[in-house]
């Protein structure tokens, strides 16, 4: 007779718990000194550039900030010195999509208008 595989489901909390532990303290051994790198590369990269709304923005902010320190307004504003036309670019961009978002808002509310004179 065939033996049933454990799953996660038969271990307690305690025990799932240790268990990810000595995975990740295994994992972390087991890499070479680039492979670390590179996954710490991957996890700050995704963890920084892929921020999502206001908060996880202002997050990064300050993990920039904290990180830079005193050098932080020197980063900052040597990356609006040396790009400065872009600032252009998506002053142009907010300004069309505000333009779009008006629109559908508008064009929702003669539809609600219409819709209420159908009944």
């Amino acid at each position: 007779m065939k033996k049933k595989p454990i799953i996660y489901s038969d271990l307690s909390k305690k025990q799932l718990e240790n268990l990810k532990e000595l995975y990740i303290q295994k994992k972390v051994e087991s890499m070479s000194l680039q492979e670390l790198k590179e996954y710490v590369l991957d996890i700050i990269s995704h963890q920084i550039n892929d921020t999502i709304g206001k908060e996880e923005e202002m997050e990064a902010w300050r993990e920039m900030s904290d990180f830079f320190g005193e050098q932080f307004e020197i980063n900052i504003l040597e990356v609006q010195s040396k790009y400065i036309d872009d600032k252009n670019v998506s002053e142009t961009e907010i300004d069309s999509q505000k333009q779009r978002i008006e629109l559908i808002e508008r064009n929702n509310l003669d539809q609600e208008k219409q819709d209420m004179w159908d009944d």
